[in-house]
């Protein structure tokens, strides 16, 4: 199935697309043979499919059960639904965010239409460094997927993420291997358990509602879903041990946004500096932590780094 989409000026396709994979070795995206290729399971089955731009136009192809699912939201995984009304008018509030929205023009924030398989990364990332995090993701997809089905499509390796169903159903010790602990592992086993029901829901806000209803799944977790399910560019990844502080350097000079000790279950410090200073951009907060995060910007480093460990040797 075959789809042809016209291209805005200025369209970053490499940028915008190279948003969603995890890490360079995801094993579910691959850009071959010219084209970006996506691998996911959809309400009609597995589906394969492949972005490639061609002048003005950016030509999408399904393959596998769920073609026509995935070609249809190929404008939307593409990133050519994101509403970017009213972002130039919040945007010159600030001489960084004026330059950043300015190079980074072409950009466009992704909406998948997926939950689950970007709700396992996230959960995966929580608290950990991102090494680990893409090496657990990238290990729990091969597994599920050696001996199964291959992704639909031409295009040889390409793996679809896990059936939830099946991930339900696994034992905590069968992540272990992966470097996996035991305390996401029950949150990715928990969050398989009711993946139909996530996979429903038809908005951001209802969405967020039921992932912070699932335990070990908090509003970090939730903003990192949500702002690549739905594109929701006002998504702030409240908790995050790095983004208050790029916030504040970024756009008050302060290497620190404040300490990160706060009472229990409430917003630390940081997060209330980081959440004061993006509320100017309300609507678009989300997409501006993007844009810092895109142009490589970060706080002043004190301390060393955390340390890349493995739970698989514990």
């Amino acid at each position: 199935m075959l789809r042809r989409l016209p291209l805005p000026e200025r369209y970053d396709f490499a940028g915008t697309v190279g948003s969603l994979p995890m890490g360079r070795h995801d094993p579910c995206t691959r850009v071959a043979e010219g084209a970006f290729w996506w691998a996911t399971r959809t309400p009609a089955g597995p589906a394969s499919l492949s972005l490639r731009r061609e002048a003005a136009e950016l030509v999408a192809t399904g393959y596998g059960p769920g073609a026509r699912w995935v070609v249809d939201r190929a404008d939307a995984i593409a990133g050519l639904r994101d509403d970017l009304t009213g972002f130039a008018d919040v945007a010159g509030q600030h001489p960084v965010v004026v330059r950043l929205a300015k190079v980074h023009s072409g950009f466009r924030l992704p909406a998948t239409g997926s939950v689950f398989p970007r709700l396992l990364r996230a959960i995966l990332e929580q608290k950990v460094t991102g090494k680990e995090a893409y090496r657990g993701y990238a290990a729990i997809v091969r597994h599920y997927a050696s001996g199964g089905e291959p992704a639909p499509g031409p295009l040889a390796g390409l793996r679809l993420p896990p059936d939830p169903a099946v991930v339900a159903a696994t034992p905590y010790w069968v992540f272990h291997p992966f470097g996996i602990e035991q305390r996401r592992a029950d949150a990715i086993c928990r969050a398989a358990a009711v993946a139909s029901r996530l996979e429903e829901c038809a908005n951001a806000a209802t969405l967020t509602a039921q992932l912070i209803a699932i335990p070990g799944i908090g509003t970090w977790t939730a903003a990192e879903v949500i702002r690549v399910v739905f594109g929701d560019a006002d998504a702030v990844s409240v908790g995050d041990y790095h983004i208050p502080h790029m916030v504040s350097w970024a756009l008050a000079g302060e290497a620190r946004a404040g300490a990160r000790e706060g009472a229990p279950g409430c917003i630390s410090p940081a997060d209330e500096r980081m959440l004061e200073l993006l509320e100017p951009f309300r609507g678009h907060r989300g997409r501006v932590c993007v844009l810092l995060e895109r142009a490589g910007v970060g706080a002043p480093r004190f301390g060393p780094r955390m340390p890349v460990r493995s739970f698989a040797a514990f």
